[in-house]
Formats: structure tokens, C-alpha cells, sequence
């Protein structure tokens, strides 16, 4: 097996990650806390919070599997700054829709 070819199954066992955590919140019966070592909030509708955290961590998963395809053009290909910048600007937009929509929606007032 190739170098690039480890190299994007390594990235797909860490994207399988995100997408077996966001199936984990579909079938929670407490609401699934986003941020690491954070007190969770009071959420009005847990079911419909972790649906959408599920939702926001599959979708989280498939992207970073797409932004890894570079990783196949090879090592010293320039195309792997498309995987860097790309996880930075989907990891900050993750953020984003977390804070603005569904921690917006989902928290008792």
C-alpha cells in the first residue's frame, strides 16, 4: 500500500469518528454536549437537540472525508493546503451553526 493511500485511510478512521459520534447522538437519552469539558445547558427539546447535533457532526464527517482527498495527489503535492485551510474554515463554520442555530434554539430561556 502507498504512502498517500495510508495516509487518507488514517484521515478516514478520524472522519469515522465524527460520524459514529453524531450516530451516538441520535440515540442519546441526555443531551450530547458539543463542546469538550463544558457544563452542558438546560435544552428545552433533547431529542431535537441531539437529532440536530447528530445531524451537524455526520455532515462534519463526510465533509472532512472529502477535504482528504488531496491527500491522495501524493506527498509533496500543493494540493494538501486545500485539506488544511479547508478543516479550519469547516471546523469555525461547525461552530457557527452550533452557537447561532442550535444552541440558539435548543436552550431553555
Amino acid at each position: 500500500m502507498s504512502e498517500p493511500i495510508i495516509g487518507f485511510v488514517i484521515w478516514c478512521i478520524v472522519s469515522s469518528f465524527f460520524i459514529g459520534l453524531g450516530i451516538f447522538a441520535f440515540s442519546s437519552k441526555k443531551p450530547v454536549g458539543f463542546w469538550a469539558n463544558a457544563k452542558m445547558f438546560e435544552v428545552t427539546d433533547v431529542k431535537r437537540y441531539n437529532r440536530a447535533v447528530g445531524k451537524l457532526f455526520c455532515i462534519w464527517g463526510i465533509v472532512f472525508v472529502i477535504l482528504g482527498l488531496p491527500l491522495l495527489a501524493g506527498q509533496n503535492s500543493p494540493l494538501i493546503f486545500i485539506s488544511v485551510i479547508g478543516v479550519m474554515f469547516s471546523a469555525i463554520i461547525a461552530m457557527v451553526v452550533y452557537i447561532t442555530i442550535i444552541e440558539n434554539k435548543y436552550k431553555k430561556k
